[in-house]
């Protein structure tokens, strides 16, 4: 098994706030969703189709990929995990040049990453695509993954996004055993324990989710809130509604960009004077202070935000 760092990546993963599943089988839904605000789509060809209908979802994913030239939104299909027959078929149908990645569902372990790395080289190479151009975003639906959460992150530099989702009543609520709750108490430890692991991996944007309540937008404000404040920078969705509130949660305010600015600007003259600190609107301001603001404006102007 091989464990690698992020320092000798070659993906340079954009930053993504909201990622929207539609379902494979939907190729109209599919087609709206392109001129949806998400930054990436999910078209998902694992739990959300009959199997019946894998193969003609298969087509309709691949038509719709075929079609699609516009940069935003990026397109990941979420294909079926590497112990199904299915996931060979499902990877040899979409993996080409539109495709920007996959969901790994069902991870138990890096294996599973290492496994699909395989598997991804050897599509990429039929569809005549770079080898290792397509990303990797494992699903923490597992007791194990958790468990295991910065090995995944850490087994393939395919992996460019990663974190601790929930849901109610879904994979993960029935390996751990949780009771849902809007509050979510009962899944604060397992999202805040793959944050620290795949940060610690070097994964820049973790993402988490699922808001699955479709009409209780207060709610998924309060989840996406959270979310940000644990130190996350996306949600994934499951309407389209949901959208422009995950987007405005994961943006940069214009007041942030401009403290950041005054911080950089504020200790850049402080430094000329021989001073690294200075006590700014009553706050210490370093040069710690300044590495975080530099991050922040960097995101900012990855995601456009006029005012970085």
């Amino acid at each position: 098994m091989s464990i690698t760092g992020r320092e000798s990546d070659s993906i340079q993963p954009r930053p993504i706030r909201s990622l929207l599943f539609v379902p494979g089988n939907r190729e109209d839904w599919m087609r709206k969703a392109l001129a949806s605000e998400a930054d990436a789509l999910v078209f998902d060809l694992e739990s959300a189709i009959p199997r019946g209908e894998a193969e003609a979802a298969r087509a309709m994913c691949a038509r719709v990929l075929q079609q699609h030239g516009p940069a935003r939104p990026l397109i990941f299909v979420r294909v079926c995990d590497v112990r199904s027959p299915d996931h060979e078929r499902d990877l040899a149908a979409v993996v080409g040049h539109n495709l920007h990645g996959i969901l790994l569902p069902q991870i138990q372990g890096p294996e599973d990453v290492v496994s699909a790395d395989r598997s991804l080289a050897e599509a990429e190479s039929r569809a005549g695509v770079a080898k290792g151009s397509t990303i990797v975003m494992p699903l923490v639906e597992t007791a194990n993954a958790v468990r295991t959460a910065y090995e995944i992150a850490s087994a393939s530099p395919r992996v460019a996004y990663m974190g601790g989702a929930v849901s109610r009543g879904g994979d993960i609520a029935r390996s751990l055993g949780y009771e849902w709750t809007a509050e979510g108490r009962e899944t604060l430890f397992l999202r805040s324990k793959v944050l620290v692991d795949v940060r610690a991996a070097g994964i820049a944007n973790p993402i988490s989710g699922l808001w699955g309540h479709v009409d209780d937008l207060s709610g998924l404000r309060g989840f996406a809130e959270e979310s940000r404040r644990l130190g996350y920078e996306g949600l994934m969705a499951i309407h389209p509604s949901h959208v422009p509130i995950v987007n405005e949660v994961f943006s940069p305010t214009a007041e942030q960009i401009a403290d950041w600015q005054q911080v950089i600007h504020s200790m850049a003259q402080a430094e000329q004077q021989g001073r690294g600190a200075i006590r700014l609107e009553g706050r210490l301001i370093d040069a710690a202070h300044v590495a975080t603001a530099q991050q922040g404006l960097a995101r900012a102007r990855d995601l456009g935000l006029p005012e970085a």
